[in-house]
Protein backbone atom coordinates (compact mmCIF):
# COMPACT_ATOMS: atom_id res chain seq x y z
CA UNK A 1 0.00 0.00 0.00
CA UNK A 2 2.57 2.24 0.59
CA UNK A 3 4.63 1.57 -2.31
CA UNK A 4 1.26 2.23 -4.27
CA UNK A 5 0.94 5.58 -2.32
CA UNK A 6 4.66 6.71 -2.91
CA UNK A 7 4.48 5.75 -6.46
CA UNK A 8 1.39 7.85 -6.86
CA UNK A 9 3.54 10.98 -5.22
CA UNK A 10 6.13 10.55 -7.50
CA UNK A 11 3.72 10.36 -10.78
CA UNK A 12 1.86 13.05 -9.43
CA UNK A 13 5.09 15.33 -9.61
CA UNK A 14 6.20 14.32 -12.83
CA UNK A 15 2.80 15.44 -14.39
CA UNK A 16 2.70 18.92 -12.35
CA UNK A 17 6.75 19.43 -14.09
CA UNK A 18 4.93 19.02 -17.36
CA UNK A 19 1.57 20.85 -17.00
CA UNK A 20 -0.95 18.19 -15.13
CA UNK A 21 -3.58 19.98 -17.14
CA UNK A 22 -2.59 18.76 -20.64
CA UNK A 23 -2.40 15.23 -19.69
CA UNK A 24 -5.85 12.74 -19.28
CA UNK A 25 -5.51 11.69 -16.14
CA UNK A 26 -9.33 11.28 -14.47
CA UNK A 27 -11.45 11.85 -11.62
CA UNK A 28 -9.81 12.96 -8.20
CA UNK A 29 -6.30 12.01 -6.39
CA UNK A 30 -5.26 12.83 -2.55
CA UNK A 31 -3.16 15.17 -2.66
CA UNK A 32 0.90 15.43 -1.60
CA UNK A 33 1.47 18.65 0.05
CA UNK A 34 0.65 18.28 3.58
CA UNK A 35 -2.88 18.08 4.94
CA UNK A 36 -4.56 21.00 6.39
CA UNK A 37 -4.69 20.97 10.19
CA UNK A 38 -6.88 23.16 12.59
CA UNK A 39 -7.08 23.04 16.37
CA UNK A 40 -9.43 24.83 18.62
CA UNK A 41 -10.24 24.46 22.68
CA UNK A 42 -13.68 24.06 23.73
CA UNK A 43 -14.76 26.78 26.19
CA UNK A 44 -17.73 27.11 28.61
CA UNK A 45 -19.95 28.53 26.39
CA UNK A 46 -19.46 25.38 23.51
CA UNK A 47 -19.50 22.81 26.45
CA UNK A 48 -22.67 20.60 25.36
CA UNK A 49 -23.22 21.66 21.92
CA UNK A 50 -23.52 18.93 18.93
CA UNK A 51 -20.34 18.41 17.60
CA UNK A 52 -20.76 18.61 13.97
CA UNK A 53 -22.94 21.60 14.45
CA UNK A 54 -20.21 23.41 16.58
CA UNK A 55 -17.40 22.47 14.60
CA UNK A 56 -19.34 24.60 11.58
CA UNK A 57 -19.40 27.34 13.67
CA UNK A 58 -15.84 27.73 13.72
CA UNK A 59 -15.53 27.32 10.40
CA UNK A 60 -18.20 28.45 8.72
CA UNK A 61 -16.31 27.71 5.53
CA UNK A 62 -17.10 24.27 6.09
CA UNK A 63 -20.32 23.08 5.30
CA UNK A 64 -22.65 20.95 7.77
CA UNK A 65 -22.63 17.89 5.89
CA UNK A 66 -19.12 18.39 5.00
CA UNK A 67 -17.86 18.41 8.39
CA UNK A 68 -20.20 15.50 9.27
CA UNK A 69 -18.42 13.39 6.30
CA UNK A 70 -14.84 14.73 7.80
CA UNK A 71 -15.85 13.55 11.70
CA UNK A 72 -17.34 9.89 10.31
CA UNK A 73 -13.73 9.64 8.60
CA UNK A 74 -11.77 9.93 11.49
CA UNK A 75 -10.71 13.87 10.32
CA UNK A 76 -11.82 15.13 14.09
CA UNK A 77 -9.48 14.57 17.16
CA UNK A 78 -10.05 15.22 20.73
CA UNK A 79 -6.77 14.67 23.17
CA UNK A 80 -5.15 12.46 20.11
CA UNK A 81 -8.11 10.56 19.88
CA UNK A 82 -10.33 10.13 16.83
CA UNK A 83 -13.73 10.59 17.18
CA UNK A 84 -16.52 9.60 14.77
CA UNK A 85 -19.06 10.49 16.06
CA UNK A 86 -20.98 13.34 14.47
CA UNK A 87 -23.88 13.40 17.46
CA UNK A 88 -21.70 13.66 20.16
CA UNK A 89 -21.36 16.28 22.57
CA UNK A 90 -18.70 18.88 22.75
CA UNK A 91 -16.90 19.30 26.53
CA UNK A 92 -15.42 22.05 27.89
CA UNK A 93 -11.63 22.21 28.05
CA UNK A 94 -11.02 19.79 25.57
CA UNK A 95 -8.69 20.58 22.90
CA UNK A 96 -10.29 19.47 19.48
CA UNK A 97 -8.09 18.93 16.30
CA UNK A 98 -9.58 18.82 12.66
CA UNK A 99 -7.24 16.99 9.74
CA UNK A 100 -8.79 17.59 6.65
CA UNK A 101 -7.16 16.14 3.52
CA UNK A 102 -5.97 18.44 0.88
CA UNK A 103 -7.70 17.05 -2.49
CA UNK A 104 -5.69 17.32 -5.90
CA UNK A 105 -8.64 19.43 -8.35
CA UNK A 106 -9.32 17.19 -11.00
CA UNK A 107 -7.37 17.27 -14.02
CA UNK A 108 -9.42 18.72 -16.86
CA UNK A 109 -9.43 17.40 -20.19
CA UNK A 110 -9.89 18.90 -23.02
CA UNK A 111 -13.79 19.73 -24.37
CA UNK A 112 -14.85 20.38 -27.79
CA UNK A 113 -17.21 23.71 -26.68
CA UNK A 114 -18.00 26.24 -28.69
CA UNK A 115 -16.09 29.48 -27.99
CA UNK A 116 -17.15 33.30 -29.33
CA UNK A 117 -13.64 34.65 -29.63
CA UNK A 118 -12.89 38.63 -30.05
CA UNK A 119 -9.23 38.36 -30.62
CA UNK A 120 -6.59 35.74 -30.29
CA UNK A 121 -2.47 35.92 -30.76
CA UNK A 122 0.51 34.24 -29.62
CA UNK A 123 0.02 35.77 -26.44
CA UNK A 124 -3.58 35.74 -25.13
CA UNK A 125 -7.29 34.63 -26.26
CA UNK A 126 -10.15 37.54 -25.67
CA UNK A 127 -13.85 35.52 -24.96
CA UNK A 128 -17.08 36.62 -25.07
CA UNK A 129 -18.19 34.38 -22.38
CA UNK A 130 -21.79 33.23 -22.36
CA UNK A 131 -24.20 33.43 -19.27
CA UNK A 132 -24.49 29.53 -17.64
CA UNK A 133 -20.65 29.02 -18.46
CA UNK A 134 -18.69 28.41 -15.59
CA UNK A 135 -14.96 29.71 -15.90
CA UNK A 136 -12.50 26.99 -14.24
CA UNK A 137 -13.40 23.87 -12.36
CA UNK A 138 -14.58 23.72 -8.83
CA UNK A 139 -16.92 22.28 -6.63
CA UNK A 140 -20.68 21.37 -8.80
CA UNK A 141 -18.54 21.93 -11.94
CA UNK A 142 -15.83 19.38 -12.98
CA UNK A 143 -16.22 19.46 -16.61
CA UNK A 144 -17.86 21.84 -19.44
CA UNK A 145 -15.86 24.77 -17.81
CA UNK A 146 -14.33 27.43 -19.93
CA UNK A 147 -10.94 25.58 -19.32
CA UNK A 148 -12.05 22.63 -20.51
CA UNK A 149 -13.15 24.50 -23.51
CA UNK A 150 -9.55 26.59 -24.02
CA UNK A 151 -7.39 23.53 -23.25
CA UNK A 152 -9.52 22.08 -26.71
CA UNK A 153 -8.75 25.17 -28.56
CA UNK A 154 -5.60 26.16 -27.30
CA UNK A 155 -3.78 22.62 -27.15
CA UNK A 156 -0.32 23.16 -25.62
CA UNK A 157 -0.36 27.32 -25.40
CA UNK A 158 -2.08 28.30 -21.88
CA UNK A 159 0.02 29.68 -18.84
CA UNK A 160 0.84 27.42 -16.51
CA UNK A 161 0.67 30.15 -13.93
CA UNK A 162 -3.07 29.28 -12.68
CA UNK A 163 -1.83 25.72 -11.88
CA UNK A 164 -4.11 22.19 -12.74
CA UNK A 165 -7.54 23.77 -12.05
CA UNK A 166 -7.01 27.42 -13.99
CA UNK A 167 -4.79 27.25 -16.66
CA UNK A 168 -4.55 30.76 -18.25
CA UNK A 169 -7.42 32.30 -16.26
CA UNK A 170 -6.34 35.52 -15.10
CA UNK A 171 -9.75 36.81 -14.17
CA UNK A 172 -12.84 35.53 -13.86
CA UNK A 173 -16.81 36.25 -13.83
CA UNK A 174 -19.40 34.43 -12.60
CA UNK A 175 -20.91 31.91 -13.83
CA UNK A 176 -24.64 33.32 -14.83
CA UNK A 177 -22.61 36.60 -16.15
CA UNK A 178 -21.87 36.94 -19.43
CA UNK A 179 -19.52 39.45 -20.94
CA UNK A 180 -15.85 39.97 -22.39
CA UNK A 181 -12.79 38.09 -20.33
CA UNK A 182 -9.53 37.87 -21.11
CA UNK A 183 -6.91 34.35 -20.99
CA UNK A 184 -2.95 34.39 -20.84
CA UNK A 185 -1.42 31.63 -23.21
CA UNK A 186 1.60 32.28 -22.03
CA UNK A 187 3.30 33.04 -18.84
CA UNK A 188 5.32 36.26 -19.32
CA UNK A 189 1.73 37.29 -20.53
CA UNK A 190 -0.12 36.15 -17.66
CA UNK A 191 2.56 37.97 -15.11
CA UNK A 192 2.22 41.42 -17.16
CA UNK A 193 -1.87 40.98 -17.46
CA UNK A 194 -1.99 40.37 -13.74
CA UNK A 195 -0.25 43.18 -12.96
CA UNK A 196 -2.29 45.45 -14.35
CA UNK A 197 -5.45 43.81 -12.92
CA UNK A 198 -3.54 43.84 -9.32
CA UNK A 199 -2.69 48.14 -9.83
CA UNK A 200 -6.43 48.98 -11.02
CA UNK A 201 -5.19 49.80 -14.68
CA UNK A 202 -7.37 47.52 -16.05
CA UNK A 203 -10.53 49.47 -17.38
CA UNK A 204 -13.57 47.26 -16.98
CA UNK A 205 -17.13 48.44 -17.01
CA UNK A 206 -20.41 46.04 -16.64
CA UNK A 207 -23.95 46.45 -17.88
CA UNK A 208 -26.51 45.94 -14.92
CA UNK A 209 -30.05 46.05 -14.88
CA UNK A 210 -31.57 46.74 -11.23
CA UNK A 211 -34.60 46.42 -8.63
CA UNK A 212 -35.42 50.23 -9.22
CA UNK A 213 -32.82 53.34 -9.79
CA UNK A 214 -30.26 54.16 -7.28
CA UNK A 215 -29.84 57.89 -5.76
CA UNK A 216 -27.22 59.71 -6.45
CA UNK A 217 -28.01 59.03 -10.26
CA UNK A 218 -24.00 58.38 -9.93
CA UNK A 219 -21.41 58.02 -7.59
CA UNK A 220 -18.52 55.48 -6.10
CA UNK A 221 -19.60 52.78 -3.36
CA UNK A 222 -16.49 52.23 -1.29
CA UNK A 223 -16.91 49.19 1.16
CA UNK A 224 -15.12 46.35 2.34
CA UNK A 225 -16.00 42.80 1.66
CA UNK A 226 -16.04 39.54 3.11
CA UNK A 227 -17.78 36.44 2.95
CA UNK A 228 -21.04 36.24 5.01
CA UNK A 229 -20.87 34.32 8.21
CA UNK A 230 -24.80 33.45 7.73
CA UNK A 231 -24.67 32.33 4.19
CA UNK A 232 -21.07 30.78 3.00
CA UNK A 233 -21.87 30.75 -0.67
CA UNK A 234 -22.85 35.06 -0.13
CA UNK A 235 -20.54 38.35 0.57
CA UNK A 236 -21.45 40.77 2.88
CA UNK A 237 -20.59 44.48 3.27
CA UNK A 238 -18.65 44.77 6.61
CA UNK A 239 -19.50 47.50 9.28
CA UNK A 240 -16.48 49.96 8.79
CA UNK A 241 -15.64 49.38 12.86
CA UNK A 242 -15.07 45.58 11.63
CA UNK A 243 -11.74 43.83 11.12
CA UNK A 244 -10.99 41.66 7.93
CA UNK A 245 -12.28 41.95 4.71
CA UNK A 246 -10.88 43.19 0.98
CA UNK A 247 -11.73 47.16 0.04
CA UNK A 248 -14.21 46.90 -3.06
CA UNK A 249 -14.65 50.22 -5.10
CA UNK A 250 -17.61 50.51 -8.12
CA UNK A 251 -18.17 53.38 -9.74
CA UNK A 252 -21.70 53.78 -11.19
CA UNK A 253 -23.88 55.70 -13.38
CA UNK A 254 -27.58 55.01 -14.22
CA UNK A 255 -27.98 55.09 -17.97
CA UNK A 256 -31.81 54.71 -18.44
CA UNK A 257 -34.72 54.48 -16.02
CA UNK A 258 -38.28 52.27 -16.72
CA UNK A 259 -41.62 52.04 -15.46
CA UNK A 260 -43.21 53.65 -11.80
CA UNK A 261 -42.58 51.69 -8.95
CA UNK A 262 -46.34 50.50 -7.50
CA UNK A 263 -47.70 52.25 -3.98
CA UNK A 264 -44.11 54.38 -4.13
CA UNK A 265 -43.65 58.37 -5.06
CA UNK A 266 -44.05 59.88 -8.10
CA UNK A 267 -40.76 59.61 -9.94
CA UNK A 268 -39.07 56.59 -8.33
CA UNK A 269 -38.60 54.38 -11.13
CA UNK A 270 -39.39 50.40 -11.55
CA UNK A 271 -36.04 49.60 -12.70
CA UNK A 272 -32.80 50.81 -14.45
CA UNK A 273 -30.29 50.07 -16.60
CA UNK A 274 -26.93 51.09 -14.33
CA UNK A 275 -23.45 51.08 -15.79
CA UNK A 276 -20.96 49.51 -13.42
CA UNK A 277 -17.04 50.28 -13.01
CA UNK A 278 -14.89 48.41 -11.43
CA UNK A 279 -11.67 49.72 -9.54
CA UNK A 280 -11.71 46.68 -7.70
CA UNK A 281 -12.76 43.32 -8.81
CA UNK A 282 -14.07 41.06 -5.33
CA UNK A 283 -16.29 38.46 -5.65
CA UNK A 284 -20.06 39.18 -6.41
CA UNK A 285 -19.03 43.11 -6.03
CA UNK A 286 -21.29 44.67 -8.37
CA UNK A 287 -24.39 42.81 -7.13
CA UNK A 288 -23.25 43.29 -3.54
CA UNK A 289 -22.80 46.68 -3.95
CA UNK A 290 -26.20 47.22 -5.56
CA UNK A 291 -28.14 45.40 -2.82
CA UNK A 292 -26.15 47.25 -0.34
CA UNK A 293 -27.62 50.33 -2.14
CA UNK A 294 -31.54 48.84 -1.72
CA UNK A 295 -31.24 48.21 -6.00
CA UNK A 296 -30.53 44.06 -6.29
CA UNK A 297 -29.59 43.58 -10.20
CA UNK A 298 -32.90 41.63 -11.64
CA UNK A 299 -32.92 37.63 -11.59
CA UNK A 300 -30.74 37.40 -8.94
CA UNK A 301 -31.67 34.97 -6.66
CA UNK A 302 -28.85 34.87 -3.92
CA UNK A 303 -28.81 38.94 -3.32
CA UNK A 304 -32.36 39.97 -4.62
CA UNK A 305 -35.64 38.30 -3.06
CA UNK A 306 -36.01 35.20 -2.66
CA UNK A 307 -39.33 34.21 -3.53
CA UNK A 308 -40.33 36.40 -6.74
CA UNK A 309 -37.94 37.22 -9.91
CA UNK A 310 -40.95 39.38 -11.25
CA UNK A 311 -41.01 43.57 -10.26
CA UNK A 312 -42.98 45.78 -7.86
CA UNK A 313 -47.02 46.38 -9.28
CA UNK A 314 -46.41 45.19 -12.92
CA UNK A 315 -47.86 41.88 -14.83
CA UNK A 316 -45.79 38.72 -14.72
CA UNK A 317 -42.49 39.97 -17.33
CA UNK A 318 -41.71 36.39 -19.19
CA UNK A 319 -38.82 38.00 -20.59
CA UNK A 320 -37.57 37.61 -16.79
CA UNK A 321 -38.67 34.62 -15.44
CA UNK A 322 -37.17 33.39 -19.18
CA UNK A 323 -33.94 35.10 -17.58
CA UNK A 324 -32.62 32.35 -15.12
CA UNK A 325 -29.80 34.44 -13.61
CA UNK A 326 -28.73 37.69 -12.21
CA UNK A 327 -28.96 40.68 -15.49
CA UNK A 328 -25.39 41.66 -15.43
CA UNK A 329 -23.35 42.02 -18.58
CA UNK A 330 -19.27 42.55 -18.94
CA UNK A 331 -19.60 44.77 -21.36
CA UNK A 332 -16.13 46.54 -21.76
CA UNK A 333 -12.73 45.38 -21.37
CA UNK A 334 -9.41 47.54 -21.82
CA UNK A 335 -5.53 46.61 -21.12
CA UNK A 336 -2.39 47.20 -22.15
CA UNK A 337 -1.50 44.76 -24.57
CA UNK A 338 1.81 42.26 -22.53
CA UNK A 339 4.49 42.46 -26.00
CA UNK A 340 2.86 45.04 -28.18
CA UNK A 341 2.09 47.40 -25.20
CA UNK A 342 -0.59 48.46 -27.64
CA UNK A 343 -3.73 49.77 -25.69
CA UNK A 344 -6.64 47.30 -26.35
CA UNK A 345 -10.43 47.69 -25.64
CA UNK A 346 -12.79 45.40 -26.66
CA UNK A 347 -16.50 46.04 -26.08
CA UNK A 348 -19.58 43.43 -26.53
CA UNK A 349 -23.11 43.92 -26.85
CA UNK A 350 -25.89 42.74 -24.45
CA UNK A 351 -26.64 38.96 -24.99
CA UNK A 352 -29.76 37.93 -26.46
CA UNK A 353 -31.85 37.87 -23.10
CA UNK A 354 -30.59 40.79 -21.75
CA UNK A 355 -31.25 42.64 -25.39
CA UNK A 356 -35.31 41.02 -24.70
CA UNK A 357 -35.49 42.25 -20.90
CA UNK A 358 -34.19 45.56 -22.29
CA UNK A 359 -37.18 45.51 -24.63
CA UNK A 360 -39.52 44.50 -22.20
CA UNK A 361 -38.82 46.99 -19.23
CA UNK A 362 -38.69 50.03 -22.10
CA UNK A 363 -42.19 49.11 -23.23
CA UNK A 364 -43.27 49.41 -19.25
Amino acid sequence: MLQNFDALQHYTDALHKKHAWRSNLPGRMQAVNPPDTRQIEAGADDAGERLDRWITGQWPELSRSRCKALIEGGALAVNGEALTDPSAKVREGYIYTLTMPALEPAVPKPENIPLDILHEDDDLIVINKPAGLTVHPGAGAWTGTLVHALLHHCKDSLSGIGGVERPGIVHRIDKDTSGVLVVAKNDIAHRYLSKQFAKHTVERAYLAFTRGAPRPREGVIATRLARSTRDRLKMAVLKWESAGGKDAITHYQVQEIYGQEAKAPIGTPLAALVECRLETGRTHQIRVHMEHLGHALIGDRVYGPQKTSQLKGVPDLPEIKALGRQALHASVLGFVHPSTREEMVFQTPLPDDLQSLHAALKRV
